[in-house]
This record gives structure tokens, C-alpha cells and sequence, in this order.
């Protein structure tokens, strides 16, 4: 089993898949078991358990600074 991801508040990602509005960037707004995420079109929240988020992420576009 690979180490969890470093993830910080305020990220940047891309998720694979876009979401219903055609966005496919969204911002972490919450830490924890569950990560919360708000798409950066529609700003519609969605809470992924941290393994759905590590398995569906894309790549991170912005990174706050060293926390």
C-alpha cells in the first residue's frame, strides 16, 4: 500500500472525470478521513473519502506554500 498524499488546504486539482457543469478543477476545503472539495465553476461541494480522492485525482494544478 503507497503512502497517503500530501494534501493542504487551499489546493488546486484536476480530477480525472469532469463534474456535471463541465469543470474539472476543484479547491480542498476540508482535511481528514473524508476530503472536501468545491468545483471552482458551480462552486458545489463534495465530500470523497480520502482513498476515492487519491484514486481520482489527476494532477495538482496550484499548491499553497510549505505548511
Amino acid at each position: 500500500m503507497p503512502p497517503p498524499i500530501p494534501i493542504y488546504l487551499e489546493d488546486l486539482v484536476q480530477m480525472r472525470k469532469p463534474h456535471a457543469c463541465g469543470g474539472d478543477t476543484w479547491r480542498v476545503f476540508r482535511l481528514g478521513a473524508e476530503i472536501g472539495i468545491r468545483c471552482t465553476t458551480c462552486e458545489r461541494k463534495v465530500l470523497l473519502q480520502r482513498s476515492e480522492f487519491e484514486r481520482r485525482i489527476k494532477r495538482f494544478i496550484e499548491r499553497p506554500q510549505a505548511q
